[in-house]
């Protein structure tokens, strides 16, 4: 017991002021995601294409792209004229849809230029654009999603919300938006509750161990002193009550009603970090990847760009399995998908969304146990979204592993094993209180969210100013007398 009192007392006073931020910030998270650009204001920045000018193929695009094993190509218009982009596994390539020559962004021209079209199109005011900077990092671009596209153009609109847009200068698209307004609430949110500095944040691996060790050592913390609260409980006529005075009353009685949902706040928060330790990642297994990943023949769409219909803002080929399709996009909620069949020159039936049986004949090869795909309702306990808006989300039931298929795009976006569904309530059921009784009721858990974390951070003060008074007895002692009793 008392090894376990010295453990709780100096990771307590080590620790109180990084609860403390953790639960303020949390609230501040809760209402304000960190900066981004999401899929309507991307799409709504894309320039009609210009098809007079596509005058080379996705196959050839492909070929130049010199990419291994490309699975995806898409077409889009930029300030400099149409652009394919050619995805794989091992980064993404831009070529002009002309010539197929290099139409990566070497340029500050051209990247102000290209910001300032996307900036038109959404009807923000871009005349006094300025490029404020060419940079790999920056306090909101460090996420690892945007390492296939750095370094990134920071353009500054100087319009009335502080807009400042990113410039992709592997493909010259615009991936990243963000406003003043959005800035300063993420320092208070994100920024704080994910020790997110940019000194630290861009080296990935140092940051994952800092972020993972603190919390590992913050529920040691909660469950110590959860375990010396209820130790030191006392009841006099039946009735709970603390032997402490003071602030150490106050932690003790806070500590108990709260010690719920702090130790589970807490630990989901560490398994934020888990990162495939303790459970599966919710990614294809190498033997899965390689079972629905045939290596497609490009040569088969010679030709194709003919076919898209005008005006279109975004055109895509992709591969799933040996079937090639084409989905071209003129409006955000609308989308026309061909299945590209074997007659040259044939124009496919096109429909909106894939089917089922086009998702399950991507996904059978994966086992011989796979039930038809079903679509995933918007109350489901397993939530995903499409990226296109209205569009259906299928879920395959594969023995026990379930894969989450996106039908309006084709792309596979999540594995879920046993151990992968487990996850999901641990972290974010625990963490973000996303249970499907509160999605449904999304003023009762935006409550719950304040209430519980204003509760966190009250105690969190309490342990504060203990460890300054403990502080004070040990390196100041001609401080004066102080009750140096702790829990």
């Amino acid at each position: 017991m008392k090894a376990l009192v010295l453990l709780h007392r100096w990771l307590g006073i080590g620790f109180c002021l990084l609860f403390a931020m953790w639960f303020a910030s949390g609230i501040v998270m809760h209402f304000v995601r960190f900066p981004s650009l999401d899929e309507a204001a991307r799409f709504a920045g894309l320039l009609p294409i210009d098809l007079s000018q596509v005058l080379r193929g996705p196959d050839e695009a492909a070929a130049a792209s010199n990419k291994g094993q490309v699975r995806r190509v898409r077409l889009l218009q930029r300030a400099d004229g149409p652009v394919y982009i050619a995805s794989s596994g091992s980064g993404l390539v831009a070529v002009h849809a002309n010539d197929l020559s290099d139409a990566s962004v070497k340029s500050e021209r051209l990247a102000l230029d290209i910001a300032q079209a996307h900036a038109r199109q959404r009807g923000i005011e871009a005349a006094h654009a300025t490029l404020d900077g060419v940079a790999d990092y920056d306090q909101w671009s460090v996420p690892n999603g945007f390492d296939h596209h750095r370094p990134l153009y920071r353009v500054a609109l100087h319009d009335s919300a502080g807009t400042e847009l990113y410039v992709s200068s592997t493909t010259g698209e615009v991936v990243l938006a963000t406003t003043l307004k959005e800035r300063v609430w993420n320092y208070l949110g994100s920024v704080a509750h994910w020790i997110y500095p940019t000194l630290l944040r861009k080296h990935a691996t140092t940051w994952d161990e800092t972020v993972w060790t603190l919390s590992l050592m913050a529920v040691i913390a909660a469950i110590a002193g959860a375990v010396l609260g209820i130790a030191r409980l006392r009841f006099s006529q039946g009735r709970p009550g603390s032997p402490f005075r003071g602030w150490h009353a106050w932690h003790h009685i806070l500590g108990l009603l709260t010690a719920t949902f702090v130790l589970t706040w807490i630990f989901s928060g560490w398994l934020s970090m888990d990162d495939g330790l303790l459970f599966s990642r919710g990614r294809l297994t190498s033997e899965e990847a390689a079972r629905v990943g045939a290596k497609p023949d490009w040569r088969r769409l010679k030709g194709n760009q003919r076919l898209i219909a005008s005006p279109a803002k975004e055109v895509e080929w992709f591969a799933l399995g040996n079937q090639f399709y084409r989905r071209e996009r003129n409006d955000l909620r609308s989308q026309s998908i061909s299945a590209i069949g074997s007659a040259p020159g044939r124009s496919p039936a096109a429909h909106s969304f894939l089917s089922a049986e086009e998702v399950d004949a991507f996904v059978r090869p994966i086992s011989a146990d796979c039930a038809a795909p079903i679509v995933v309702g918007p109350r489901d306990s397993y939530p995903m979204i499409s990226q296109i808006p209205g569009g259906p989300v299928y879920r395959s039931v594969c023995g026990d592993v379930w894969f989450h298929v996106d039908g309006g795009t084709g792309a596979m976006m999540e594995r879920l094993d046993p151990s992968r569904r487990s996850y999901r309530w641990l972290y974010s059921g625990l963490h973000t209180l996303d249970f499907p009784v509160l999605l449904d009721r999304p003023r009762l858990r935006d409550a719950l969210v304040v209430i519980l974390c204003g509760l966190g951070f009250v105690f969190s003060v309490t342990g504060a100013a203990i460890a300054w008074r403990r502080l004070r007895v040990h390196f100041l002692p001609q401080a004066g007398p102080t009750d140096e009793r702790a829990i």
